[in-house]
């Protein structure tokens, strides 16, 4: 996370709009694809093919926990959760994980039971129709990945920016897919298999990717160095700040909190030290639009 880059900053209601919207067409596109991959791989006899659209259907229904999740966490807070509720967030990316883990190695297993049992000789060759679908999924889930990418940057979402890796995923295991296909067509029909098995690895790494970042926002992890001394910067410039004491920092969903001490000249006012206090919260978090909170100590000098 990284809210030096100007991450736009959004209001709750347009970040559920914008998020909502864009798994919307991301549930279309899924839908439509899976059902076209599927009858590709029924009819042009590809194992290949038919996993790969299982693994499109999964991103249906991780666009809904995405739209489900982001609905949460886009709610105002209250007396039980007054610190907000973006947390529900990496929740529904940690959901989505499992989900796309559980996918992948549902379809490694089935690959490699067709390798193990030594009936590969029987494997049917795959059509031509395997083909074009490979390149429609490769074309269609990368243009996915590139939309849903944009938007989880414009608004700082880990829901909608773990759909869109959901989505390479889903463009990389079409071209091992391809691969697999031409392969088998070339004579080597155990190379469609083959390529379920390279399809089940990029499952599982893209979900294991997804829970960490998840995880990692879950646990208070820190910002990033650059972020960090960023942040200490603007602080220090501000007027009556002699330096930076102490500055934490901990990443909240998709929003961070930061505990920070200044020092100030210990002989002024308390009406100056407080105004000194407040340039510099105000500075962060017009320079920082990720920072949801910001508290400011004053240590005299």
């Amino acid at each position: 996370m990284k809210p030096n880059q100007k991450t736009v900053s959004v209001s709750a209601e347009q970040f559920k709009k914008t998020a909502t919207r864009v798994s919307a067409v991301s549930i279309i596109g899924n839908l439509l694809l899976s059902i076209f991959k599927l009858l590709a791989g029924l009819l042009a006899s590809s194992g290949a093919m038919v996993s790969d659209a299982i693994h499109s259907a999964s991103d249906v229904f991780s666009s809904i926990i995405v739209i489900i999740g982001v609905r949460i966490a886009s709610k105002d807070p209250d007396e039980h959760h007054p610190y907000g509720h973006e947390r529900f967030e990496c929740v529904a990316a940690i959901v989505l994980s499992v989900v796309l883990l559980i996918s992948g190695l549902f379809i490694g297993y089935t690959a490699a039971r067709t390798i193990l049992s030594g009936e590969t000789a029987q494997i049917a060759v795959p059509g031509v129709l395997a083909l074009v679908a490979a390149v429609v999924s490769i074309a269609v889930k990368e243009g996915m990945f590139w939309f849903t990418r944009h938007y989880a940057i414009k608004i700082n979402s880990g829901a909608l920016r773990a759909d869109a890796w959901h989505h390479r995923s889903d463009a990389l295991s079409s071209v091992g897919a391809l691969i697999g296909i031409a392969g088998a067509r070339l004579g080597l029909p155990v190379l469609d298999t083959v390529a379920s098995l390279v399809i089940c690895v990029f499952i599982v790494k893209a979900a294991v990717d997804i829970f960490r970042d998840a995880m990692d926002k879950m646990v208070d992890r820190s910002c990033d160095e650059e972020t960090e001394n960023a942040i200490r910067a603007v602080a220090g410039a501000q007027e009556g700040v002699i330096c930076v004491d102490l500055l934490q920092t901990r990443a909240f969903g998709n929003k961070i909190y930061v505990d920070i001490e200044i020092r100030a000249d210990g002989q002024s006012t308390l009406e100056a030290t407080h105004e000194i206090a407040e340039r510099v919260h105000n500075a962060v978090e017009k320079e920082f639009p990720a920072v949801k909170h910001i508290m400011v100590h004053v240590n005299p000098a």
